[in-house]
C-alpha cells in the first residue's frame, strides 16, 4: 500500500533535496517555501529553507553549491529577489505575510507585503492552509463569515487546521485586517504604519513620531487639507476645517508699502496725506501740510499753516499774509485787509488799495476777487489744494477720497488703514468723529466703521466679500463661516459641530464651552491627545496607558471579558486564549502544534524542528521506505548529502580592520623607540669605555674611591645631572716644590701654635689672681706675619671648609655657607697676644679698635688699656703697672717697655 502511494508521489513530484543549515534530506516534496540553488552541471538542485548559510555550512553537498562561483538562486514569492549567491546568504521572508493554499507551506503562495501607508492594505479574501510571517511582525486576520473576530498571528503556522477549535479562522475564506512590524516603540497611532526599520510611516497630512497629529494646514480625523482660499482654518485632528482668514491679494508689504495699495505694476499708491519715508519705505511718512497723530493717522494742518508739529499739530510755519494765533497755536490768522486810508474791510470783501471789494461768491473771506483767493470757503464749500470744492451727502470732497471737516473748513484725510471713508447724512453740523471707513487696505477687515486686523469676538468674516465683520447669532458666543455656526454658545450651552447643545455627544469631550472630537484612536476620551483615551474601538481594543492599541504583546492575549491583556500559558509562544489548549505557536523548540496544544515532535530520518517554521524537516520531505513485501522506491544517488565538510584551515587572507592596522603601527613605533634607546645606551657605554681606555693609556685615569661613589649615588637618587670627575692636571716641578714648602711652613706654624698656647693665660687673669704680667717680649711680629699669610686661619672652621662634593668634583658649593656656632663673649676676649696689643709701628694699615665684649661694669685689664692707648698713639702715663727695675747683674739697659 505504502509502495503504491510513493509510486504515485514519484509520478507527480520528482525527487529533490531539501536543506536547512546543517542538514539535508532527499525525497519527494511539494513545499514551495524558500529558494532553490543550482549549479550548471550539478546532479541536482537543492531547495533552501529559511535560515542563514555560510561557507562552513554542512553537509558537503550544500557547501559545494554555496561556494560555487556559478551558483544561481530562484526564490518563491516574498523571498530574496537576487539570483546571485553572496555569502553569508540569508534566506528570509521579506516584511509581510505569505499564504500557502495547502498545509506545510505547499502550493503557490500569495505574498502580502507590509503596507507603506494606512488604507493601502487589500482586504481581498483568500484561502490558505498555512501561513508564514516575517520576523518581528504581527498580522490580524479574520474569516469572512465573522469579520468582528480578530485573530492576532505572531508566528508562522504550518497547518491552519491545527489551530485551537475556539478560533473561527476558516481555511477557505480569510482576510488580512492589518499587518505591521513590531519594531516601533512606542507603537504607531492608527494612521501610522510601523516599518521594518522601526519608524512610523505617516500618510500625507499627519505628523509626529507616532503619526498622532495633523500637520499645519490640515484638519479632521483624516488630516485633510484646509479649504482652498483660506490662509488659516480650524485645523488639527479635532478641528472642523472652517475658514478663519481669507487670503490677502497684493498686501502692502508685497511692494514695500505701509499705508497704500500695491498696483499690478508693483507701484504703491499712497492714501491721502502720506508720502515716501526717507528710508525708502513707501507711504510711511506724513506729506507736507499734514502731521502725525497719536493714533497713527496723518491729518491736515489748519488753514494758513504750511507745516505743523506731529502729535500736537502746532503750526510751525504760516503762509504769507498769515500770523500764528496767539490763543491757538495750531491756527494761523489772516492779516485784516485795509484800504490806503486805513479802513478795515469786513468779511466777504478785500481791499483793492483805495476801497473794499466783494470776494467771490465761493469765499467767506478772501485776499482777491477769484475763487482761488479764498481764505475760508463759503457755506457748503471746503478748501482743497487752494480751491473751494463741495462735499456730497457722505461728506466726501468732490474729486478726492478726502472727507470734509466743518471745523477746519477744509478737506481732511481718512484714517491710515482706510482706502475710503464717509460721514453718513453729512450736513453743516457733522463732525469728523462720525467718520466711518468704507474700504480697507489688503489684510485688514472692516468692523463697525474701522479697519482692523481681525474680526473681534462675536463676529465673523463675511465670506461674500471677505471684508466685513458680521455679528454672530444671539445663541452663539463666537461663530465662523455663518452667523449660526457656533464655535461657542451663550446661556452655558456647549457648541458641538456648530450647534448649541446641553451635553457633549459620544466620542467628544468638553473644553472651553465647545465639544471637541476625540482622537480617531479613541472611542471616548478626556482630551484631544491620542494618549487620553477612556475607551477603545473594536479595531484597537487594548487600552494601556491612555492609548488604544490594536494588539497585546506576543506572549499575551486580549480578554474581552475584562478588556485587558492576559498572559499566555508557558507552553505557548503566542495564543488566542487562556490555558495550554489555545496555543498558536509553541515556545519549546522541540514541540509542535496539534489542535491548539503543544506536543512533542516525532521527527523521522534524524531530522529536527526547523526554527521559525514549526514543523520537522521530515514533514516537508517524503522519504521512501521499504515494507515487508516491497522495496523502497530508489532515489538518485547524490554525493555529499550526509558528508560533513572538512575543517577549514584558518585563512590568513582576511583583510585587517582599521583598528588592527592602527595597533600594529603603534606597536612597531614602540619597538623602534625601544631599539633606539638601547642603541643610544650602548653607544654611551662604548664611548665611556673608550674614554677610560684613553685615560689609562695616558696615566690620567682617576681612581674610584668611596667619595666619588657616594656622590654618584646622591645624583642618581635626586635626579641631578651627572658631574664630571675633577682630574687635576699634571703638576710641574716648581708646583711640587711650592707644596713641599707650604707643608713645611704649616708644620712650623703648628709648633708655634703649641708654644703660644702655653703662654695663653689671659683667661686665668680674670679670676683676680696676684700673678703679674709676663715680662716676655710681645709676639706681635710673629702673629702679624702669620695672620697676613693666613688671614682666615683662626676665623675659619671645619664647617666652612670645602665639602666632599667640591673636593672630589672641583666644583664650588651651590648652597649657602653653613652658619658658624655662636660662642660666649667671654671666650672672645683678646689675649695678651691678640691683635689689640699689636704696635702701630709694625702695621702698614691700622686695625680698628678692639671691641669690648665684656659687660660695661667690668673694668679693662691693664693689657687691654695699654693696647687701646697704643692704638691711639698716646703715651701711657707711668703707673702702678710699670715693672720695678731689678738688678740682675747686667749693665746693659733692658729693652722691656714696662720697665722704667
Amino acid at each position: 500500500m505504502l509502495f503504491s502511494f510513493l509510486a504515485v508521489i514519484s509520478l507527480i513530484f520528482s525527487a529533490s533535496v531539501v536543506c536547512v543549515a546543517g542538514q539535508c534530506l532527499q525525497g519527494f516534496t511539494n513545499a514551495t517555501i524558500g529558494s532553490t540553488i543550482s549549479v550548471p552541471g550539478a546532479a541536482i538542485a537543492v531547495q533552501l529553507l529559511p535560515g542563514q548559510y555560510t561557507s562552513d555550512t554542512n553537509p558537503q553537498l550544500l557547501h559545494t553549491l554555496l561556494t560555487s562561483s556559478s551558483a544561481t538562486l530562484s526564490s518563491s514569492p516574498g523571498f530574496n529577489n537576487s539570483t546571485t549567491v553572496s555569502l553569508p546568504l540569508t534566506i528570509a521572508l521579506q516584511a509581510g505575510i505569505a499564504a500557502y493554499p495547502n498545509a506545510n507551506y505547499s502550493g503557490s503562495p500569495t505574498f502580502t507585503q507590509l503596507p507603506e501607508t494606512n488604507g493601502s492594505l487589500s482586504s481581498t479574501s483568500f484561502s490558505a492552509g498555512s501561513l508564514m510571517l516575517s520576523s518581528n511582525a504581527w498580522a490580524a486576520i479574520s474569516s469572512s463569515s465573522s469579520s468582528t473576530d480578530r485573530l492576532i498571528v505572531w508566528d508562522s503556522i504550518p497547518d491552519l487546521s491545527q489551530l485551537p477549535p475556539s478560533t473561527s479562522a476558516s481555511r477557505s475564506s480569510l482576510s488580512i485586517l492589518d499587518i505591521q512590524s513590531a519594531a516601533c516603540s512606542p507603537p504607531c497611532s492608527g494612521a501610522g504604519i510601523c516599518s521594518a526599520s522601526g519608524t512610523c510611516t505617516c500618510p500625507i497630512g499627519f505628523t509626529g513620531s507616532s503619526c498622532e497629529s495633523c500637520a499645519s494646514g490640515f484638519f479632521g480625523p483624516n488630516c485633510q487639507p484646509c479649504p482652498q482660499g483660506c490662509t488659516s482654518c480650524d485645523e488639527g485632528i479635532s478641528g472642523t476645517g472652517r475658514c478663519l482668514s481669507a487670503p490677502v491679494v497684493n498686501p502692502p508689504s508685497s511692494c514695500n508699502c505701509l499705508n497704500g495699495v500695491c498696483g499690478s505694476n508693483g507701484q504703491c499708491t499712497c492714501n491721502a496725506g502720506w508720502t515716501n519715508a526717507d528710508n525708502g519705505t513707501a507711504c510711511a511718512k506724513c506729506a507736507q501740510g499734514f502731521f502725525l497723530t497719536s493714533d497713527g493717522n496723518c491729518q491736515a494742518c489748519q488753514l494758513g499753516c504750511t507745516q505743523c508739529a506731529d502729535q500736537t499739530g502746532d503750526c510751525i510755519a504760516c503762509k504769507s499774509g498769515f500770523t500764528q494765533d496767539a490763543n491757538d497755536r495750531t491756527k494761523c490768522a489772516a492779516t485784516q485787509s485795509a484800504t490806503s486810508t486805513g479802513t478795515v474791510c469786513p468779511d466777504g470783501s478785500f481791499s483793492n488799495g483805495t476801497a473794499c471789494t466783494p470776494c467771490s461768491p465761493l469765499c467767506q473771506t478772501c485776499t482777491g476777487a477769484t475763487s482761488n483767493d479764498c481764505i475760508i470757503c463759503g457755506a457748503g464749500k471746503y478748501s482743497l489744494n487752494g480751491n473751494c470744492v463741495a462735499a456730497d451727502g457722505n461728506g466726501v470732497c468732490q474729486g478726492s477720497s478726502m472727507i470734509a471737516d466743518n471745523n477746519k473748513h477744509e478737506c481732511d484725510s481718512c484714517p491710515s488703514k482706510c482706502t475710503s471713508c464717509k460721514i453718513p447724512n453729512f450736513n453743516v453740523a457733522s463732525t469728523v468723529n462720525q467718520l466711518q471707513c468704507t474700504g480697507c487696505l489688503p489684510g485688514f477687515v472692516l468692523s463697525q466703521g474701522k479697519c482692523v486686523s481681525t474680526c473681534p469676538s462675536g463676529t465673523f468674516l463675511n465670506p461674500q466679500d471677505n471684508l466685513t465683520c458680521t455679528a454672530c447669532d444671539s445663541s452663539c458666543g463666537t461663530c465662523a463661516g455663518s452667523a449660526t455656526f457656533c464655535l461657542t454658545c451663550a446661556n452655558n450651552q456647549l457648541a458641538s459641530n456648530g450647534k448649541c447643545v446641553s451635553s457633549c455627544p459620544s466620542n467628544t469631550f468638553s473644553s472651553s464651552g465647545s465639544c471637541i472630537s476625540c482622537h480617531p484612536d479613541c472611542a471616548s476620551c478626556s482630551g484631544s491627545s491620542f494618549n487620553q483615551c477612556s475607551s477603545c474601538p473594536q479595531d484597537r481594543p487594548v487600552l494601556t496607558g491612555g492609548r488604544c492599541l490594536p494588539t497585546c504583546s506576543k506572549s499575551q492575549y486580549f480578554d474581552k471579558t475584562s478588556s485587558s491583556c492576559q498572559s499566555c500559558d508557558s507552553s505557548c509562544s503566542s495564543c488566542s486564549g487562556s490555558g495550554p489548549n489555545n496555543c498558536l505557536a509553541c515556545s519549546n523548540s522541540n514541540q509542535i502544534l496539534r489542535g491548539g496544544s503543544c506536543v512533542s515532535s516525532t521527527c523521522s530520518s534524524s531530522t529536527s524542528i526547523i526554527p521559525g517554521l514549526g514543523l520537522c524537516l521530515s514533514d516537508l520531505v517524503a522519504v521512501p521506505v521499504s515494507s515487508g513485501t516491497s522495496s523502497a522506491i530508489p532515489l538518485p544517488t547524490v554525493t555529499g548529502i550526509d558528508t560533513p565538510i572538512a575543517p577549514a584551515k584558518p585563512s590568513s587572507s582576511r583583510p585587517l580592520a582599521w583598528w588592527e592596522i592602527l595597533l600594529m603601527a603603534l606597536g612597531c613605533a614602540f619597538i623602534f623607540l625601544i631599539i633606539l634607546m638601547l642603541w643610544r645606551r650602548r653607544a654611551r657605554k662604548r664611548r665611556a669605555q673608550a674614554t677610560i681606555a684613553f685615560a689609562v693609556a695616558k696615566n690620567i685615569a682617576p681612581k674610584s674611591n668611596w667619595r666619588w661613589r657616594l656622590i654618584r649615588f646622591g645624583e642618581r637618587l635626586f635626579g641631578h645631572k651627572p658631574s664630571q670627575r675633577f682630574i687635576p692636571p699634571e703638576e710641574s716641578e716648581h708646583i711640587r716644590m711650592a707644596k713641599l714648602k707650604a707643608a713645611e711652613e704649616a708644620r712650623h706654624e703648628r709648633d708655634m701654635d703649641k708654644l703660644l698656647d702655653a703662654y695663653d693665660y689671659s683667661r686665668y687673669s680674670r679670676a683676680s689672681t696676684s700673678r703679674a704680667p709676663s715680662p716676655l717680649p710681645s709676639l706681635h711680629d710673629y702673629n702679624h706675619d702669620r695672620l697676613a699669610t693666613h688671614p682666615n686661619r683662626h676665623s675659619g672652621t671645619p664647617l666652612s671648609a670645602g665639602s666632599i662634593y667640591s673636593q672630589v668634583t672641583g666644583m664650588p658649593r651651590k648652597t649657602a655657607e653653613p652658619r658658624q656656632p655662636v660662642r660666649n663673649a667671654r671666650d672672645l676676649l683678646p689675649s695678651r697676644f691678640s691683635r689689640s696689643s699689636y704696635s702701630n709701628s709694625t702695621r702698614s694699615d691700622p686695625l680698628p679698635p678692639p671691641v669690648d665684649l665684656l659687660e660695661p661694669s667690668r673694668p679693662p685689664t691693664p693689657a687691654q688699656e695699654y693696647a687701646r692707648l697704643v692704638s691711639h698713639n698716646q703715651v701711657p702715663p707711668q703707673g702702678s703697672y710699670w715693672l720695678q727695675p731689678t738688678n740682675t747683674g747686667s749693665s746693659n739697659a733692658s729693652r722691656n717697655p714696662f720697665r722704667r
